[in-house]
């Protein structure tokens, strides 16, 4: 297993979970579990991928609240002794998760602008006027200054933040094999070209749980990025 791949299942429920993790085997050893499946079974389904089949997990909740409210939900969530944790990239918010995750494993990290939004999102919610790249990594340094773990950005902005003093994970969504539909993504490229920008962890969804043999189009993914 090549753990640089992180698939989501954004699937319903955990029932769905389950049986697209069985069905992609020992050839996935890292999930992505996000909001759409918290009301499905989600953090059951984390807590059994993890403690019975040996996965990593990646928890995408992307935390956003005063910081004693995200300080508890981390504290509580660090628990289940999971891989990953999203929050927004604020730097309030990255400290409160930051003491929250303390004395465990779970690694938190910042997301900086979706990789679904591109300047005239920014614009229709407020969001100072400026290039969507630069923007992108100077709230990523902002969050590795309040002590992240790491940092979710598009492949496009990998590159400048790998640059960054300090640099620590990074994990790129909006990934998608060539010829696949973009979807909701408008930041793209490939799993090979995210790796060679300064990826970690690359994010694959639909690409592979849309697939009519999800474990054939993940192991076509693992040879790309190989």
């Amino acid at each position: 297993m090549d753990d640089r791949l992180i698939v989501a299942l954004d699937v319903p429920n955990a029932v769905a979970g389950l049986d697209l993790a069985a069905r992609l085997g020992d050839a996935v050893g890292f999930y992505k579990i996000g909001l759409g499946m918290l009301t499905g079974g989600g953090l059951g389904l984390a807590n059994e991928l993890k403690q019975d089949h040996g996965k990593r997990i990646f928890l995408d909740m992307k935390l956003f609240d005063i910081g004693a409210t995200v300080e508890a939900a981390v504290r509580g969530l660090a628990q289940f002794e999971l891989d990953f944790l999203t929050v927004h990239g604020d730097p309030q918010v990255v400290a409160a998760a930051m003491q929250g995750a303390s004395g465990s494993d779970m690694k938190i990290l910042a997301v900086t602008i979706l990789t679904s939004l591109e300047r005239s999102d920014l614009d229709a919610g407020m969001i100072r006027a400026g290039d969507l790249h630069e923007i992108t990594v100077e709230r990523a340094a902002r969050a590795f200054d309040a002590g992240a773990d790491g940092i979710i950005c598009s492949p496009r902005e990998a590159a400048a933040i790998r640059a960054l003093p300090g640099s620590r994970l990074i994990v790129t969504p909006g990934v998608r094999p060539a010829g696949s539909a973009p979807g909701d993504q408008k930041r793209i490229e490939t799993p090979a070209d995210a790796l060679a920008a300064g990826a970690d962890h690359i994010v694959v969804g639909r690409p592979i749980w849309q697939a009519a043999d999800p474990r054939a189009a993940a192991q076509a993914i693992l040879s790309d990025m190989a």
